[in-house]
């Protein structure tokens, strides 16, 4: 089975763009194995955030699958078409990275 997402990529003062990737996968895989794949196998420079793949614990993979927002590593891929992009209520670091912590606790913040 082939999965395919189509992924916006760009960064702040950039025009987004959309760049569709068909990925091998087989049932139960999740969309952040899928965006691992692309990053180890076709491009490196895919910006993504994640700090495990245990459903939910770290809260850092969350991106708008379809217009809805979801964890990459519960999300399952499927056949059709998955539309992914960064979070729209927060300030675009790149690709799919936003900036998640709060203003008070990032460091070098005032």
């Amino acid at each position: 089975m082939k999965a395919t997402l189509v992924i916006r990529r760009g960064a702040p003062g950039e025009a987004p763009r959309e760049e569709t990737w068909q990925v091998p996968c087989e049932a139960g895989q999740s969309v952040l194995d899928a965006l691992r794949w692309i990053r180890a196998h076709r491009d490196a420079s895919l910006a993504i955030r994640y700090s495990c793949t245990n459903a939910n614990t770290c809260k850092e993979c969350m991106v708008r699958i379809d217009g809805k927002t979801v964890y990459a590593c519960t999300a399952r891929l499927h056949e059709a078409p998955m539309k992914v992009e960064p979070l729209p209520n927060k300030a675009l670091l790149r690709d799919l990275v936003t900036e998640i912590a709060p203003p008070d606790e990032r460091l070098g913040g005032a």
